[in-house]
């Protein structure tokens, strides 16, 4: 690249272009799969704590199990922040409340190590998995999960 082109392309007096995008990314690169990942983490932790009696072990395993749950909380807002928009909600009016539900089901698997609460987690997780393959017109073949 030439010099004059370098400094043509960083002059404040060039016209900007403006671009669009649906996703603050290119589409391809969300998918609920990272959160549920994470809750079925959540969930065999628990299920792990409650057949031990080490107690070193089911403290390391709250912690983790704690820290797993936040970043089920930080997939599904990144789903719903960035990927979904408002003609999504007005096709699945139910996704705001969905949401909020599996949200709130994170938070609660992180107050218990009861197995109960991670399939209650995952079970909202597959709701909101199955409404965003539905907006991307169906999960790729390749896709096993």
């Amino acid at each position: 690249m030439r010099f004059s082109n370098v400094l043509s392309a960083l002059s404040p007096l060039r016209e900007v272009e403006t671009v669009s995008a649906h996703c603050d990314l290119m589409c391809g690169v969300y998918n609920p799969a990272q959160a549920r990942i994470e809750a079925e983490s959540v969930h065999q932790i628990a299920v792990k704590y409650q057949d031990s009696d080490d107690e070193t072990f089911r403290q390391r395993a709250v912690i983790i199990k704690e820290e797993r749950a936040d970043l089920v909380k930080h997939h599904l807002w990144v789903l719903w922040t960035d990927y979904f928009k408002p003609n999504h909600v007005e096709e699945y009016p139910q996704l705001h409340q969905l949401f909020w539900e599996a949200t709130k089901a994170a938070g609660d698997a992180k107050k218990t190590m009861d197995p109960k609460a991670g399939e209650d987690l995952l079970a909202k997780i597959d709701e909101i998995a199955d409404i965003f393959w539905k907006t991307k017109g169906g999960k790729p073949d390749w896709m096993t999960s």
